[in-house]
């Protein structure tokens, strides 16, 4: 939990900078949690505690000249590094991500189903329905889940709508126990 509140913090301190800076600061740190993901090596120098201060600076350095990172960025993930919280920059940029869409005035969810794609009238209802409840422009993904049997859980933030199967027979059975 103090990981997330830190990274949180950082997260709108590093907004706050690109937006007077006039940076896209949510697009490079994706760009470099991909470029991270893809190369394990990289991953383990910036994150295990094996290399130095140096050595980890010195790498992502030359990453960041090479795919022509911001001095925002730069800095930031070099304090990072010199301050032994490189471990957060997977939060935050998380926090950055969700923190960018509500200034935006949208939202990211996600629908869960059985199915291998979805009907794309079922995904404009419960589109109006989030826009009403929250008063946001929702952008939705579907992803197939075989945790579910039939029917949709919908996750957009922390509020989860859950219409499948498998949780409207928990709940009869939890009924019938009760009575």
């Amino acid at each position: 939990m103090k990981d997330i509140i830190t990274a949180r913090i950082y997260a709108h301190a590093l907004l706050e900078m690109a937006v007077e800076q006039k940076e896209n600061l949510v697009e490079e740190l994706v760009a470099l949690t991909e470029t991270v993901n893809n190369s394990n090596q990289l991953e383990n120098v910036l994150f295990l505690d094996v290399f130095t201060t140096d050595e980890k600076r010195a790498v992502f350095n030359d990453i960041a000249q090479k795919s022509g990172f911001s001095p925002l960025l730069t800095t930031s993930v070099n304090f990072l590094i010199e301050e032994r919280r490189i471990g957060l920059l997977p939060l935050i940029t998380k926090e950055a991500i969700v923190m960018d869409d509500h200034r935006r005035g949208f939202l990211r969810g996600t629908i869960e189903g059985a199915e291998a794609n979805i009907d794309p009238q079922v995904v404009e209802q419960m589109k109006a329905f989030i826009k009403t409840k929250l008063g946001r422009e929702p952008n939705l993904q579907y992803v197939q889940s075989m945790n579910i049997s039939a029917g949709y859980r919908l996750t957009v933030d922390d509020l989860q709508l859950d219409a499948s199967l498998d949780n409207q027979l928990e709940q009869f059975k939890k009924s019938v126990i009760r009575e």
